[in-house]
């Protein structure tokens, strides 16, 4: 199963909810993106890769990407962090694609880059991360 997480600028949120699953499902290939290029290259944001070091969490070897029409071809499941930037990644879907598009939470996941809050988005990351973790086996493969 490949999955994608996704976010606005691939800096906070989906390379932390990709460490947190890497850690939970290593048999999974699994990846991050950005719905905007503004941080294309750079890593994740200092203070989010403190917050998830500090679970012994490591994400310094992520580089931030933006999401792309090539990645409805290439991952299984992708998983936005928000509903705006799922809706932004719907715009991009090719016609007659159907790769399934999901929350990572029953609510947007608060973007720490902008609260401050790198810990308590770590812990709704980490929960909906488990849960996902547990669905992902009903979900059907291409």
């Amino acid at each position: 199963m490949r999955v994608l997480f996704v976010c606005l600028g691939n800096i906070c949120r989906s390379p932390a909810a990709e460490g947190v699953m890497r850690r939970l499902a290593p048999d999974l290939t699994l990846d991050s993106a950005g719905t905007g290029g503004w941080h294309v290259g750079d890593p994740p944001y200092g203070p989010m890769q403190d917050a998830a070091r500090a679970r012994g969490i490591e994400l310094g070897d992520l580089q931030a990407r933006q999401f792309c029409v090539d990645d409805f071809a290439d991952f299984d499941l992708i998983v936005a962090m928000d509903a705006q930037n799922r809706a932004d990644i719907e715009i991009m879907r090719p016609a007659g694609n159907d790769t399934v598009v999901r929350l990572l939470a029953e609510q947007d996941v608060p973007d720490p880059y902008y609260t401050r809050d790198f810990d308590g988005a770590l812990d709704m990351i980490a929960a909906s991360c488990a849960s996902l973790r547990a669905d992902i086996a009903a979900l059907p493969l291409r």
